[in-house]
């Protein structure tokens, strides 16, 4: 039995992918011993691929009030809340790292409400979750809670946007969907409701 195509687009081989890409996807396979199939999904389009991962990269690896390891359990958490197992097990896998903790992924994806983190991480939870799910109802009492908490309010709000993600819920209510221009599995620009928070506690 075959597998399962992990994209409806063409997956190139790498050594007909720019320089730069193959590199990267080069670099992501010696450290973890294999390439993660959303880098071969994005590599088709080698403009998207660059723009994705420099997002990525200032959002995830750059200084800020939040640990590399904070920002995971925020994609974590948003993630399952947005149902991507894809994101789930990926970021989970380097969440555990980042902590140093074989339980805290499964903890936060699990019910993070419950989870042994800080009262300061669950604060930025809490923020990252309501801003994911009800941006609409987000006030300055939940900034004032963040405050309480350390957050100097310099850092701006950030947003996960997986390519695999689907659209969020908010209230039980499934997001609409606007008209979709390919037939790609992997969805379009998320809708404000659906973005995930990176929110910055720091």
């Amino acid at each position: 039995m075959s597998e399962p195509a992990i994209s409806r687009f063409p997956i190139p081989a790498l050594e007909t992918l720019p320089e730069d890409l193959r590199e990267r996807i080069l670099a992501v396979e010696e450290k973890a011993g294999f390439i993660p199939n959303v880098f071969l999904a994005l590599a088709w389009r080698p403009a998207e691929f660059r723009a994705f991962f420099a997002y990525h990269d200032a959002l995830m690896e750059r200084d800020s009030g939040l640990t590399k390891g904070e920002r995971e359990m925020i994609v974590v958490v948003t993630s399952a809340l947005n149902q991507c197992l894809y994101c789930v097990v990926a970021h989970g896998a380097v969440l555990r790292i980042r902590e140093k903790n074989p339980r805290i992924a499964d903890e936060l994806a699990t019910n993070w409400r419950k989870a042994d983190i800080t009262p300061r991480q669950r604060a930025m939870l809490d923020y990252a979750v309501k801003v994911s799910r009800e941006a609409e109802t987000v006030s300055d009492a939940d900034h004032e809670a963040l405050r309480a908490h350390g957050s100097t309010g310099r850092t701006s709000p950030r947003w996960h946007r997986c390519p695999r993600c689907r659209p969020g819920r908010s209230r039980g209510r499934a997001a609409p969907r606007g008209p979709r221009r390919s037939r790609s599995p992997l969805p379009g620009k998320p809708s404000p409701r659906s973005r995930a928070s990176h929110a910055a506690a720091g």
